[in-house]
């Protein structure tokens, strides 16, 4: 990442140690101590969709958003879509800047947090999980019905899925392209993404047990999921966010700014 890398989001790749070309959206201005405010997205979501983010962000810090693999414009090679080798690649995108605000979306909260059980959390100042189940009660409702939906009509339940994410009105130009980009992915791979065998209790300890200063950034569905771990881990905060869809950072981009923004400023004072 140079120095200067401009407001407008620039396209970055790198390699992953298994030959796996990633593509990252990378802005801002490097001032030498701020972290890099690191983004993952949910599932088959793109980096682009945290643009709100990496243009008012890109302003005064420097931010970058990964496209996982198979997702965005990154390789969608034939394997690697376990969890473990997921967390791989969160290690091998945050180990390109010298220390982040790793802030990750749905399924990619899952993926940070494997990332810092697998890899510790050395490289973070921080970390903000965003409207995903970290295992604390109550649980959230299957989604066998969606698995179900996208085996029988692909196009229909991706449509389905991306229009249910905003609360405010898109654009159907790009809710056709998330729809689009989605299926970049074979379906039996990102059905693959989904962790349903491990159980609840190993994201509960994960989350329980992160070292570094912690934000869950939920809707209101996850509100009592927000409220139990702050009571197990009480220097946690929460941030709920009750008039936003899924997709809370799209539909309210100022307020969850200013979130992102407090801990860059808590990162001056250390």
């Amino acid at each position: 990442m140079s120095d200067a890398i401009g407001a407008e989001p620039a396209s970055h790749w790198f390699t992953t140690s298994d030959q796996v070309r990633l593509h990252v959206l990378e802005a801002g201005l490097r001032d030498g101590d701020s972290p890099v405010v690191a983004f993952v997205p949910g599932w088959s979501m793109p980096a682009s969709i945290f643009r709100p983010q990496l243009a008012a962000l890109g302003e005064r810090y420097a931010v970058a958003a990964l496209d996982p693999r198979g997702q965005g414009l990154s390789d969608v090679p034939a394997g690697g879509y376990a969890i473990g080798r997921r967390a791989q690649d969160i290690a091998e995108f945050v180990a390109r800047y010298r220390r982040v605000v790793l802030v990750a979306w749905s399924l990619g909260a899952l993926e940070a947090l494997e990332y810092v059980h697998e890899h510790g959390a050395d490289a973070l100042h921080a970390l903000v999980l965003v409207d995903s189940s970290v295992g604390e009660d109550p649980p959230p409702p299957s989604g066998s019905d969606f698995v179900a939906e996208l085996e029988r009509d692909r196009p229909a339940a991706l449509q389905g899925f991306v229009r249910g994410m905003f609360r405010s009105p898109r654009p159907e130009a790009e809710l056709r392209a998330l729809r689009d980009q989605a299926m970049r992915m074979p379906l039996s791979a990102s059905i693959s993404l989904f962790p349903s065998s491990v159980p609840r209790k190993h994201w509960r300890q994960i989350a329980r047990a992160v070292p570094v200063p912690l934000v869950y950034a939920v809707t209101p569905p996850l509100a009592a999921q927000a409220e139990n771990l702050r009571r197990a881990r009480p220097a946690t905060r929460i941030a709920v966010f009750a008039d936003a869809g899924h997709a809370l950072f799209v539909d309210d981009p100022e307020r969850f700014n200013r979130l992102l923004e407090s801990l860059l400023a808590d990162s001056a004072g250390r």
